[in-house]
């Protein structure tokens, strides 16, 4: 998607490699294990700005992200990263009625966090967990379903949908399809989490000290 807008607005876009998964910490799932995330990707930055002659890396936070739990802010700090739509003041709603107005085709995407945010924590991440959480959303995104969430519980996938789209998932034709593409990926179980889809769900278990703004 990334790569189709930057072509269609005739912007330069990049793709460069990080290696997260080469980190022990990052690997082991704390808490915070986006810090280590974000430290990964900004070293990264840092170092092909300083090439580039880039006077600042810029990132995409905005005004809503301040009260939630996002240790991936500490890094930025740490590395001067600047936020300009939150220092903006401008909210998720905010950003996606510009990005309306300025004909952007990804304007009413579903949030997208990354894969590792589905593996609770102090589970340890690997290529084969994130391989199935792919895998898995993938199979239910193409059965009609646009705001979803797979959590990996071991052999449990826990699956979270948008509240309109959960009495759709309870038909029978389309939960039998559901089952079938979860097993067959690796699941055992396959269940539908009842809340349905909210931000940072993995989050509820812990008992988190507020990060600075």
């Amino acid at each position: 998607m990334a790569v189709a807008v930057a072509r269609d607005f005739g912007l330069r876009h990049e793709i460069i490699q990080t290696h997260e998964l080469a980190r022990p910490e990052y690997r082991a799932n704390p808490s915070n294990r986006c810090y280590y995330c974000k430290f990964e990707l900004y070293t990264a930055l840092s170092a092909l700005a300083r090439v580039r002659g880039f006077a600042a890396i810029a990132d995409g936070s905005n005004a809503d992200d301040r009260g939630d739990y996002r240790p991936g802010r500490q890094a930025a700090r740490e590395f001067g990263v600047l936020s300009p739509l939150d220092h903006a003041g401008l909210s998720k709603n905010d950003i996606r009625d510009l990005s309306r107005n300025a004909g952007l085709p990804t304007w009413d995407e579903p949030a997208s966090a990354c894969l590792s945010s589905r593996i609770p924590y102090f589970s340890e991440v690997t290529p084969e967990k994130l391989r199935a959480i792919e895998e898995a959303e993938d199979a239910v995104r193409a059965l009609g379903f646009r705001v979803l969430r797979v959590r990996h519980h071991g052999d449990v996938a826990r699956i979270e949908l948008g509240r309109d789209e959960m009495a759709r998932a309870l038909d029978p034709e389309i939960s039998a399809a559901i089952e079938t593409a979860l097993r067959r990926i690796g699941f055992r179980y396959v269940t539908l989490d009842l809340k349905g889809y909210r931000l940072g769900s993995l989050n509820e278990g812990l008992v988190l000290k507020p990060l600075d703004p």
